[in-house]
Formats: C-alpha cells, structure tokens, sequence
C-alpha cells in the first residue's frame, strides 16, 4: 500500500502538468470545431513562441530565487531597435544581434541593480519595465515602425509546415532543458534559489550566477522582441503590454516554485501551452474581454497558492522525516 501511494505520489508530482495539458487538448477540440484546424494551431504555436521563451527565461530566474518584471517592456524596446537598424540599411542578422545586445544591455542593469546594489528583483525590475517602456516610446516618438519589408520571414515564416517561430522556441526549451539539467550552472541555479547562504557556504559564486542567469533572460528577451515585431510586420513601442505576467503565469503553472529552487524546462512548456490553450479556446468562443482577465487573474492565483501549499506540505514532511531519524530519549 504504500509502495502504491508513494509511486502515486511520484507520478502525479512529476506527471500531473502534461496529463493536465492533455485533459485540456481534448476538451478545447470539442468546445469548438474550429480548435484542431490547421490554421489555428499555427497561429496558436506562432503566438506561443514568443512568450514560452520568455517564460524560459523568467523559469530560470525563479529557480535562483529572483524574477523578472521587465520582460515585455525590454522586449518592445529591442524589437524597436532592431527594426529600426534594420529599416535603415543593417542586415537582417545585424538587427537579431542588435534586439539582442539590447536585451542583454536592459537585464545587465537589472542585475547590476539585484547583486551588486543589493535591490530587490521586483523593485529593480519594475524600474526597468517603466524605463524600457519610456525609453521605446522616446525613441519612435510613440509611432509604429512600419513597412519592414523581409524582416516579417523570422516572424510569419516557415521551413516545410514548421514555423519559424516554432524553430526558435525549441531550440531555447532545449537549451533550457540542457542547462537546467547537465551544467553546473544549472546545479548552482537551484542551488542559490534554494538556500542562497548555503550556495555561498558550498563555494558558488552567487554573484556570477545571477548575472549569468540575467545575461540568458536578456538573450531570451531580445530574440522574443524580434520575432514578435516580424510577426506583427511593425516595430510597435507599445507592443507586448503585459506578456511578461503571461510568462510568469506559464512557468508557475508549470511547477516552478516562487519560493525558488523548483522548475523544469518541460513544465515551463506545458504551463505555456496550457495557458495559449485556454486564451485561444476563450476567444474562439467570444468570451468576454474582460472575463478573460479576470480568469488570468484566477489562474494567477490558483498558481501561487498551490505553490504555497505544496511548500508548505514538502517542509512538514522535511521536519517529520527528521524527527523520525532522531533518536528516543532514554527514561530512568
């Protein structure tokens, strides 16, 4: 009996995001006939892209116990840079690697801000997110970017039936997968997230890794800005409003534990799903826009509060394991 309801335990801890998903898959196809068309699940994995690999990022940045707030800001600020490189003569590689360096600019500040001045993630990040913001609009002068010409094949592309966006987004879940999972840094992620004194007691330089881990998020960002500004065919200031909570909302539906520590690549990429699933099927169905947000925001919840509760539930079972290995007191 208790093999069973250990093994049990094990599946469902491990195997409950992907049954979920699947459960989810089946009920969108016969809530409407229109889910399983070629057309829409296209759109549905282009529109993914871009926030699953933001999602990869935040993944990685709350596994060490930090988060980031700045996400859409910083990918609309990149998009606008590299369209604009772009549209004034770059190649379309020069303009990738400027979105990107932009990325990598933006989270090096937010970083400097987190391990070097000691901020919290969330206030050094909410300043990034109103900066970037302002800065993108300063930049355009509020005004969309138009006619980008070639620039829309990284974003409305395909190679054969997959699109490119899609190409993307699995090299990234692989690369996050590879190293959450068989580098050191990954190790060290979990490590610092987990318990930061004891990371700096073991000798992981807690300094380097937050800044690595914010150099891979600003990397992630500036390739989510380019492929979302192709996608729409425009380098559009106020674009992407938002998606950073979308993306926070894929990796905590996904398994990674606010309280750092805890997250898979695979359950980042399930929870992504997950919530493109339950956004398409809404407004195939015309549910309301406002009842939309206010479902995101039950998610959200649902979200954290299971993440507490299954904290709290693997910290009695620690302290109960301890006590059982301590040994009786002798009575005269």
């Amino acid at each position: 009996m208790d093999f069973r309801s250990n093994f049990w335990s094990t599946f469902k801890k491990k195997y409950s995001i992907y049954m979920i998903l699947t459960i989810l898959f089946v009920v969108c196809s016969f809530a409407n006939e229109n889910f399983l068309s070629v057309n829409n699940l296209t759109n549905i994995s282009r529109q993914l892209a871009v926030t699953t690999i933001l999602a990869f990022g935040e993944t990685m940045l709350i596994i060490s116990g930090m988060l980031d707030l700045s996400a859409g800001s910083v990918l609309a600020l990149s998009g606008v840079f590299s369209v604009y490189v772009y549209k004034n003569g770059a190649s379309l590689l020069v303009a990738v690697l400027v979105g990107i360096l932009t990325g990598i600019i933006c989270n090096l500040i937010n970083v400097l801000m987190i391990s070097t001045f000691k901020a919290p993630p969330f206030i050094a990040t909410l300043s990034m997110m109103t900066m970037a913001r302002g800065l993108a609009l300063l930049f355009t002068k509020g005004q969309n970017i138009l006619q980008l010409g070639d620039y829309v094949i990284l974003g409305q592309g395909s190679i054969g039936v997959i699109p490119i966006p899609v190409i993307f987004l699995a090299a990234i879940a692989v690369l996050t997968w590879y190293i959450l999972n068989h580098t050191r840094f990954g190790r060290s992620l979990y490590a610092v997230g987990g318990n930061e004194e004891a990371a700096i007691a073991s000798g992981i330089n807690v300094h380097k890794v937050k800044y690595l881990a914010f150099v891979i998020n600003g990397i992630f960002v500036g390739l989510a800005g380019v492929l979302f500004m192709s996608r729409v065919n425009a380098g559009l200031p106020n674009g992407a409003i938002n998606y950073e909570f979308t993306a926070l909302t894929a990796a905590i539906i996904g398994g990674t534990s606010f309280s750092g520590g805890i997250g898979t690549a695979g359950g980042t990429l399930a929870g992504a799903f997950i919530v493109g699933f339950l956004d398409n099927i809404m407004n195939l169905t015309n549910v309301d826009s406002y009842v939309q947000q206010i479902i995101r925001g039950a998610i959200i919840a649902f979200a954290v509060i299971y993440d507490i509760r299954s904290k709290n539930k693997r910290t009695k079972s620690m302290l109960g394991r301890i006590e059982d290995k301590q040994p009786e007191k002798k009575t005269a």
